[in-house]
């Protein structure tokens, strides 16, 4: 039987959740030199310019300045107003939906209006890493595709499962850990030891989330197309040919859904389906993408109206 603590704290963390979604998707994000984000991106940028040169020696400086992030950004959170919606506000700060949902949309208009240049242009600065210049127009489309699959786990449900189970403090560290693994996690002679432990931490962090944001997608297939079975199916399939031991699980669920193949030139191809990515693709993976957003906050409802019944009774 849970404590009466429990269903209090559950009832607590489902409002700010709720509160933070209503609020990204009503605001979005603020600008960059104010948001909390970019103040943890400065961070790293700073410990970066002072780590040593020396493979271990830069292993080790990762470590600690990672952990040191991760006390400094996850005490001011402890420090927070204790209130529902000023954390809801505060978390709201840490999701990016709407950010993702407008880069996305910006790449189907250009690719819409015929304006490939446009759109390589925009899926560079706002998406991905990769170089853009050479990207045929379904590459683009599905390159943009795959980032929004991929953010509604790294920017929507790992941030919210966080919150869930240890508050905004470790909503705070998730988001810093996430920073750090896109700043510093790549396999460069410049970053292979400065980046390892955010990059493992990350993995571990996202192991959870990501497999849930592939069955969300798949879920919201069965409810906008009927192809929630085909969904899971690719995830289960494909999830396993990306580097990354996480982002191929959405990346490839949104694949099954779309009946399409999605490829990183030279590193993967998830899916079998025979639709080549485009526009109007783009705009369907939105859709599914809003499907998404309502799904999770449903069960946010659904736990909030548990942990008040539970407590309800508890008291009884």
């Amino acid at each position: 039987m849970p404590t009466p603590q429990l269903p209090n704290r559950i009832r607590q963390r489902a409002a700010i959740a709720l509160a933070a979604l209503a609020i990204d998707y009503a605001l979005g994000d603020p600008p960059n030199h104010v948001h909390p984000v970019g103040l943890m991106g400065r961070w790293l940028h700073w410990g970066e310019r002072l780590a040593p040169a020396t493979p271990v020696a830069r292993l080790v400086w990762g470590a600690a300045w990672l952990f040191g992030g991760w006390a400094l950004f996850g005490g001011f959170a402890a420090l927070a107003p204790r209130h529902w919606l000023a954390q809801g506000a505060l978390a709201s700060l840490l999701l990016a939906y709407r950010g993702l949902d407008r880069a996305v949309a910006e790449v189907e208009a250009a690719l819409a209006a015929g304006d490939l240049a446009e759109a390589r242009r925009l899926l560079g600065w706002h998406l991905v890493s990769r170089p853009t210049s050479d990207l045929s127009a379904a590459e683009v489309a599905g390159a943009a595709i795959e980032s929004l699959a991929e953010n509604l786990s790294d920017s929507v449900v790992a941030p919210l499962a966080a919150l869930l189970a240890g508050g905004l403090p470790a909503m705070v560290v998730y988001r810093f850990t996430n920073t750090a693994d896109a700043m510093w996690g790549y396999r460069t002679e410049r970053f292979e030891h400065l980046g390892k432990v955010a990059a493992r931490c990350d993995d571990g962090f996202n192991g959870g989330p990501a497999r849930l944001t592939a069955l969300l997608i798949a879920l919201a297939a069965q409810l906008v197309c009927q192809r929630g079975y085909a969904a899971l199916a690719v995830a289960l399939r494909d999830a396993s040919r990306t580097a990354s031991p996480n982002a191929g699980w959405p990346m490839a669920a949104m694949a099954g859904a779309l009946d399409t193949i999605l490829t990183k030139r030279d590193h993967y191809a998830l899916g079998n389906g025979g639709r080549i990515p485009d526009a109007a693709m783009i705009g369907e993976a939105r859709q599914l993408g809003r499907m998404v957003m309502a799904l999770v906050s449903i069960g946010l409802v659904c736990a909030l109206a548990f942990a008040h019944i539970t407590e309800a009774r508890s008291t009884v």
